[in-house]
């Protein structure tokens, strides 16, 4: 073997022990969640592959082409995704010593347009939730995870960590530990109550002890995954006849807009989602204009 082989390999040792350490620094001292750390860290794979040697060394203009060469298949929130996590990775080389500037700070992120996510009508989420016989233990588990996704708001991952000891049933709350491990306590209502407490009765036995306290476990005992529930709320949905491209989180988005349309208050619905900034939650104001904007467009005299 070479020295130029041997040295090669050594290098593409170091950017991927680089790149495990970044993952971690993201982790442990970002707090980031496990699925932004992912992303991350295979965008930063993917620019090291593409730019092929060490990215201590690249300019803005390396990055620069990067996104450009990616802006094809990438959507604009893609690219601006993909900045960001490059952007994070030339700071963490910074506080390691390994460069003096972010080449990322010389670049702009593509202008968004304001994102209106997808949502269900409440007929719509009492007619999926419908569809779930109760007649088999998975049938019951699937009837629980949706009225708690949306009776509760929660994200996926919130969902399926959910603890049997966080459900305070007499006092009508859960305790959901988010995004960075904040907690907050969210009020649920009696239909999710009733559908966890007939899940819980049938639920097996878990696998290992570790899996006791997980509300939701698959049929082998162990916590359900995003992509199964993901799976699951797209099966039910076909079933019911609803045929939007929708996702768990369009039971979130949907139990947001539904509170906002019947005057909830913007603040409240802010500590329900967890969100750190008023200004996130503000868009599901934005959803409910649409709805009377389109309601007057359709009767308008001069439509």
């Amino acid at each position: 073997m070479s020295a130029f082989v041997i040295i090669g390999k050594y290098t593409q040792f170091l950017l991927i022990l680089c790149v495990d350490q970044f993952e971690y620094f993201l982790s442990i001292e970002r707090q980031l969640s496990p699925n932004t750390v992912s992303s991350y860290g295979a965008e930063v794979a993917a620019f090291r592959e593409f730019y092929g040697g060490n990215p201590a060394g690249c300019s803005s203009d390396d990055v620069d082409e990067y996104l450009r060469v990616r802006s094809g298949e990438l959507s604009k929130r893609s690219q601006a995704h993909a900045l960001s996590a490059l952007r994070a990775f030339f700071d963490f080389l910074i506080l390691e010593g390994e460069r003096k500037d972010n080449p990322c700070d010389k670049l702009e992120a593509p202008k968004l347009g304001r994102y209106l996510p997808a949502v269900l009508s409440v007929e719509e989420v009492t007619s999926i939730i419908d569809c779930v016989p109760d007649a088999k233990p998975g049938d019951l588990r699937d009837r629980a995870i949706l009225e708690v996704l949306y009776g509760c708001g929660l994200r996926v991952s919130e969902a399926c960590g959910l603890l049997i000891s966080h459900v305070y049933a007499q006092e009508g709350f859960v305790r959901i530990v988010g995004k960075g491990d904040k907690e907050r306590l969210v009020p649920i209502g009696t239909p999710a109550l009733e559908a966890l407490a007939a899940w819980l009765e049938v639920r097996p036995e878990p696998a290992a002890p570790e899996f006791s306290d997980f509300a939701f476990l698959n049929l082998r005992g162990r916590p359900l995954s995003r992509v199964s529930v993901f799976n699951m709320v797209k099966d039910r949905a076909a079933q019911a006849g609803v045929h939007k491209e929708i996702s768990p989180h369009t039971f979130r988005h949907s139990f947001a807009t539904h509170l906002v349309e019947n005057g909830a208050d913007l603040r409240v619905v802010q500590e329900m989602l967890g969100h750190e900034s008023i200004l996130t939650t503000e868009i599901y104001t934005h959803i409910d204009s649409r709805t009377w904007q389109r309601e007057i467009l359709s009767h308008h005299p001069r439509k």
